[in-house]
């Protein structure tokens, strides 16, 4: 018989009817109660096996064991469960040692411990809702877009630019360490290098899909990028992915508009579609709150926090009002801030959050940022010294997604990358998008796994990516 999803049994009304279920023991008491799950849903169901049932097998339904059953849907007389599985006859598929499986714990195993088995943790309740929810975001950032008409653009991942200037880059070469060519001035020939030339692993795909933009007006990629910071924070991944389109004919307000209904619809759609997963979560989070400080706890429970953000429209000011709100704050006059607060500074993660949850207490959408801490590639504004950036800060994250509308001008980006050392005849195919039929465009940036350390109310981005990346790390 054809298996059927525990999910599935769960959700249907109807009892009394044949199945074949297939997963593993979550646990197994009293020698007849076996709670089995497959992965589909958060949910165990209960498979009851008769008493005489072959010793051999029954010896090896431990913990972490794999099994099918065939057997019947019927009416749960326990508590707990509307329906259980009676099984007519159960096949071993893969025997667990139950002493040597390091999820065989009495009490619940820490994030830490899971994550130095990071092979198994996904068969924990948490991480098994972790990385639907993940899934589901995944799922509603194509949705959004394909619905909208954006084309899906795989820009390279491999590549000789730096999107970013900022030179924290992994480097991809199949030149031997030990014997490298070298060029008269000692350093490395990259024209012996299998592409010609250095190249390295991507920070962000925006500038190769600005050309994408300058053809099918609204473009987007998600894929993978990589920086090489070393950086031990938990907010910080060498490997991560991001969301970025790319739309021509938009400014810097239609920007955000994009960018505020993208966060929503996302948002919405993985409440109505995880919702059991995301109250499990939010529990989690409660019992982890109770074991920190009182100052150090959220203020904000997981469910309402997701709600505040669907619910309330976005606030919208520049950074110059930012700055003078921080600045005529209590926390600021009371010397509470850690970092200073003046105007041209990159505001910190306190401030961020100080705007969205203690001032505004809605989402807030800062914009013209001084020119000196943003890219080569924003529109610098009339004033000289800001330009059309914005940054989308949420409770408890702080900064969540930045973007610009894009310098169209040729004469003016070619003066600021003069100004940041770019070189423009590297820049080529950018600058040329400039000379052959410019527009006004627009684009943004979303790292994803900040996107769903926000939904998941999880503390750790290494807890949100299946096989994280980080200094001194790369298992598996």
């Amino acid at each position: 018989m054809k298996r059927t999803k525990i999910k599935d049994i769960l959700a249907n009304e109807a009892s009394d009817y044949k199945v074949t279920v297939k997963g593993w023991v979550r646990s197994f008491r009293n020698n007849q109660f076996i709670a089995l799950n497959d992965g589909s849903c958060m949910g165990n169901i209960q498979v009851v096996i008769s008493l005489d049932t072959d010793e051999s097998v029954v010896k090896n339904i431990t913990t972490g064991a794999s099994i099918s059953v065939d057997g019947t849907v019927i009416a749960s007389l326990g508590k707990g469960q509307r329906v259980e599985v009676k099984a007519d006859t159960i096949t071993i598929l893969g025997t667990c040692d139950a002493e040597q499986y390091p999820l065989q714990l009495k009490n619940r195993p820490s994030l830490e411990y899971l994550r130095e088995i990071a092979h198994l943790r996904f068969r924990t309740n948490t991480f098994g809702a972790v990385f639907r929810v993940r899934h589901t975001l995944a799922y509603a950032i194509h949705k959004f877009f394909n619905d909208r008409g954006f084309v899906y653009l795989h820009t390279p991942i491999v590549t000789a630019s730096d999107a970013e200037g900022a030179g924290e880059m992994f480097k991809v070469t199949t030149l031997p360490f030990d014997n490298a060519p070298h060029n008269e001035d000692g350093t490395i020939d990259f024209k012996e290098d299998f592409f010609g030339r250095a190249t390295n692993l991507t920070v962000s795909g925006q500038l190769e899909a600005e050309l994408g933009a300058m053809a099918f007006s609204e473009v987007y990629t998600f894929g993978p990028t990589f920086r090489a910071e070393n950086s031990n924070t938990a907010r910080h991944l060498a490997e991560f992915w991001m969301i970025e389109p790319e739309v021509a004919f938009n400014d810097i307000y239609d920007n955000m508009d994009l960018a505020e209904d993208l966060l929503k619809y996302v948002i919405g759609y993985t409440l109505e579609h995880n919702r059991e997963d995301l109250e499990f979560l939010a529990q989690r989070l409660v019992d982890e709150e109770k074991q920190k400080p009182m100052n150090e706890r959220s203020d904000m429970p997981l469910m309402e926090k997701l709600e505040f953000v669907l619910n309330n429209k976005f606030e919208r000011i520049t950074y110059t009002e930012a700055i003078n709100i921080l600045l005529e704050s209590p926390a600021y006059k009371k010397k509470k801030f850690q970092y200073d607060v003046s105007w041209g500074i990159d505001m910190q993660s306190e401030h961020e959050r100080y705007l969205v949850e203690k001032h505004f207490k809605k989402p807030v959408i800062v914009t013209g940022y001084p020119k000196e801490i943003k890219a080569f590639y924003m529109r610098q504004n009339d004033d000289g010294k800001t330009v059309a950036a914005m940054d989308i800060l949420a409770p408890g994250i702080g900064e969540i997604v930045g973007g610009s509308q894009r310098e169209e001008r040729l004469d003016k980006l070619t003066q600021r990358m003069h100004e940041m050392h770019i070189p423009a005849e590297e820049m080529y195919w950018y600058l040329d998008t400039r000379k052959f039929g410019t527009v006004p465009h627009a684009g943004f940036g979303l790292g994803f796994e900040r996107m769903v350390l926000f939904v998941t109310g999880m503390t750790n981005i290494r807890d949100v990516i299946p096989f994280p990346r980080t200094p001194k790390n790369a298992e598996f």
